[in-house]
């Protein structure tokens, strides 16, 4: 049984284990699927107990307790976080996105309580934050734990962090489609067929166990929609360019939170976010919690056009104070909760000017689409987000230009980068998401190193050299006080001993010649092409083989894998001609 799975891991270092990865999708998807079901309930069934009517009617609760919640569990929040490492502290979609492009996609157990738990009471406490984003975490965690598990090479696990990512977005939304192009768009940052299949599988998956949960209702209640005129175009494209400063806004505004507050203490942090959040929601209860009732009320036009000023710019102000303070929440949700009302505005205009064309749930869609499009920097997941949640192709003609305005004014004029991108550049941390890094993360060492090696020591006598010779190895591994320090070729082992054979035979005296067990050899001395080296584990992708021998300065790494407590087994050697080589090609 080791021996079979020893191969399939092999495999799965390749570009072409498409069925192998498939499989793994399948069971990424129902575990990353399982969790969001299970976090789902948890909120929704705290909700239920103090909120009358609906899991987000926080409405209904008494003034006093529509602040008091908020700047308790904030105060809650920020006590259990100081006692956290900061490593631990970091949670949500950018988070995934360090792991993924930094740390093989390796998402901890601890992590992935932290988020549920944290996450969990942030939304329950009504503070203005997402569960889409800790959804995306928590579903990442799903694929990737079940890749260390099964001790899957680091291609693989990032792969499988991906297909979390995308059951993820698919089970919150019942949007399967979204939630491919979310993972390949914003997680992954790339299109493969090897990284396709198995995410597609991972998100029709997470879908299919929403609807079996939830039934097969989108998450918003929409009702028919279409562009009743052109003479809605010109609307249409003020709506994107407001969209585009909102989506601007909400990101400067967060890294600007995080800038101020950021050497303040973790607990300071999370209270400030929720004397901002009681605030507004004592000005706008609506703004608390997710809010997507106040979505629906928008898309029918029951909210007034000074409500809707009202509840998105307190939406906006406490979004940005919770985002950038750190809780562990997201922003997806807020963005299109923000969205969906800037769009009600220009539905509120479109529907004063031209009563019989205009359709307000129409700019309420467009809202949103550009608003997603715009703040994670994500045009195609939100134009199928868009085209999933309204099964209307009309919508998308409308939908793409809304969604292109509002991106270049985000990124174009107002110089901002997506929300995610912009608060690890602030934290100074660099994604190197170059072509030639993206393909090495692709595969792993084992498809690539030089299995037909042999393990010597530094000093052997010429019948050992002979045996070893026997057994025609490429490479000798050679070892000094039980590790391997370099690695040549073996023929400079066999072009020595002719050498030395030659030069016993011109200097044969009569008398008696030492044995071949007496000849010694230092294979460290001998003249021969020697090169240092540096181990890696037979888990890493060529990427990391890479680094290690620009942190080591050398030019060839051995495989290893440990196969007991300080004893490890070595597999192969890599070049780092061959990693050129097979780049190359």
């Amino acid at each position: 049984m080791n021996f079979d799975l020893d191969r399939i891991r092999e495999r799965l270092s390749t570009l072409d284990a498409v069925p192998l990865l498939a499989l793994l999708g399948i069971l990424a998807g129902l575990s990353s699927g399982l969790i969001i079901i299970v976090f789902r309930m948890v909120i929704e069934l705290t909700l239920g107990f103090f909120l009358p009517d609906s899991s987000e009617n926080f409405e209904s609760l008494h003034p006093m307790l529509q602040g008091a919640l908020p700047l308790t569990c904030a105060a809650l929040l920020g006590a259990g976080f100081h006692y956290l490492p900061k490593e631990e502290r970091r949670t949500g979609v950018g988070y995934v996105i360090e792991r993924f492009n930094l740390n093989q996609g390796a998402i901890s157990l601890r992590s992935l309580l932290v988020q549920f738990f944290g996450a969990a009471i942030t939304l329950i406490g009504g503070l203005s934050m997402g569960r889409e984003g800790p959804a995306v975490h928590l579903g990442a965690a799903g694929g990737s734990l079940l890749g260390q598990w099964a001790r899957l090479p680091n291609n693989s696990v990032r792969i499988l962090t991906g297909c979390g990512c995308a059951a993820a977005i698919s089970a919150s939304f019942n949007t399967p489609i979204a939630g491919v192009i979310f993972a390949m768009e914003v997680i992954m940052m790339e299109y493969s067929i090897s990284t396709f299949i198995p995410i597609i599988l991972a998100s029709v998956v997470g879908a299919s166990l929403t609807r079996a949960v939830y039934g097969h209702e989108p998450a918003f209640t929409i009702p028919e929609v279409q562009l009743g005129s052109l003479m809605e175009l010109p609307f249409v494209v003020l709506c994107g360019i407001l969209i585009g400063c909102l989506a601007a806004a909400l990101i400067y505004l967060s890294t600007y939170f995080y800038g101020r507050t950021h050497r303040l203490g973790i607990g300071w942090r999370f209270f400030l976010a929720g004397m901002v959040t009681a605030a507004a929601g004592f000005v706008a209860p609506e703004i608390l919690g997710i809010g997507y009732d106040t979505v629906d009320a928008a898309m029918i036009g029951s909210l007034t056009v000074s409500s809707l000023l009202i509840i998105t710019t307190l939406k906006l102000v406490a979004t940005s104070a919770c985002f950038g303070s750190g809780l562990p929440g997201g922003v997806i949700g807020p963005a299109l909760f923000m969205g969906a009302l800037a769009g009600a505005l220009f539905g509120k205009l479109g529907g004063a000017l031209l009563p019989d064309d205009s359709n307000i749930t129409l700019y309420v869609l467009l809202g949103m689409a550009g608003m997603m499009a715009a703040t994670l920097e994500a045009p195609l997941a939100a134009l199928m987000t868009l085209l999933e949640l309204t099964f209307e192709a009309n919508i998308i003609f409308p939908g793409m230009l809304v969604v292109v305005i509002s991106s270049l004014i985000t990124t174009q004029v107002f110089r901002q980068r997506g929300i995610f991108h912009a608060f690890l550049e602030v934290q100074n941390i660099d994604l190197n998401t170059s072509p030639l890094a993206r393909h090495l993360h692709r595969v792993g060492v084992a498809a690539v190193m030089d299995r037909n090696i042999r393990r010597v020591n530094q000093t052997v006598n010429l019948a050992e050299a002979d045996d070893i010779l026997k057994k025609q190895p490429n490479w000798l591994l050679i070892e000094k006080d039980g590790l391997p320090t370099h690695f040549m070729p073996a023929a400079e082992l066999a072009l020595h001993i002719t050498s030395l054979n030659q030069t016993t035979k011109a200097e044969d005296q009569p008398g008696d010649k030492p044995s071949a067990e007496e000849i010694t050899i230092n294979l460290l001395e001998i003249p021969a092409k020697r090169d240092n080296v540096t181990p890696i584990l037979l888990s890493a992708t060529l990427h990391e083989a890479l680094d290690a021998m620009k942190k080591a300065d050398v030019n060839a790494v051995y495989v290893r894998r440990m196969s007991a407590p300080n004893i490890y087994r070595v597999f192969g050697v890599i070049r780092k001609q061959d990693i050129e080589h097979f780049y190359q090609i």
